[in-house]
């Protein structure tokens, strides 16, 4: 299927949030693949996926589906170099249209505006500024968008839909692989051979940008090392 084909009518907001209630329910059981291929079809070029180059596997499912599809790439400007490689890699290899948003001032220009190292006084503000904002605006001409989360991964996460409604972006949000196991993870990549970030190799399950992400050990919340020591989880992107 190519994006290129489709041809869907924009929708009003109360449309698009009822046929996200509906469809949740109609397709929680239905495989990844199944999940996309209905947001291809129902939302055509309107319809984006999302993804933090963790590793590819969300970019290889839609890629399969719907080949041209736009993966949608938040460069915060204070990525690892492994996260960067994986994203050159997924577009050198797989048949999609990256699309690498940055915020609007660079990190020079934050720490002229706010005072330097934000992300360590204020990490909610920093995590605004280079990432909430940012894909809130790339997000603007889709109706909908794809996201890589996992029930498992946090108690937060753990009610995700396989598709939803984002009142706060007021767009559909779906969930491929919500249902997937860690396990189910690993198969899809050694079954595909789907680039994975390096740092995963390396003691970074969870990978964000790197003065907010430390390696964990054996055993630990794979998530821990995200924003270690303070009571902040999540980026605020899916809260």
């Amino acid at each position: 299927m190519s994006l290129t084909t489709v041809d869907v009518p924009t929708r009003s907001g109360a449309h698009l949030e009822e046929l996200a209630r509906i469809a949740g329910a109609d397709l929680e059981l239905a495989p990844a693949e199944l999940i996309v291929e209905w947001a291809v079809e129902t939302f055509g070029e309107r319809f984006c996926i999302t993804s933090s180059m963790a590793d590819a596997v969300l970019a290889d499912i839609a890629a399969t589906v719907a080949p041209g599809i736009d993966v949608v790439f938040l460069d915060t400007g204070y990525h690892f170099a492994e996260t960067i490689g994986t994203r050159d890699g997924v577009a050198a290899t797989l048949p999609v249209n990256l699309v690498t948003v940055t915020p609007r001032d660079s990190v020079a220009e934050q720490d002229r505006a706010e005072g330097s190292d934000l992300f360590a006084r204020d990490p909610d503000r920093c995590c605004f500024l280079r990432k909430v904002k940012p894909l809130q605006d790339a997000l603007a001409p889709y109706d909908a968008w794809a996201t890589g989360l996992r029930r498992e991964e946090t108690h937060n996460r753990i009610i995700t839909p396989v598709v939803g409604w984002d009142a706060k972006k007021q767009k559909v949000k779906v969930s491929p692989i919500a249902r997937w196991t860690r396990e189910d993870v690993e198969r899809y990549i050694a079954r595909n051979g789907v680039l994975v970030n390096a740092l995963q190799a390396d003691g970074y399950p969870s990978i964000g940008c790197w003065p907010c992400t430390q390696r964990v050990t054996e055993g630990q919340d794979p998530r821990a090392g995200r924003w270690s020591g303070t009571a902040k989880n999540e980026c605020g992107i899916h809260s």
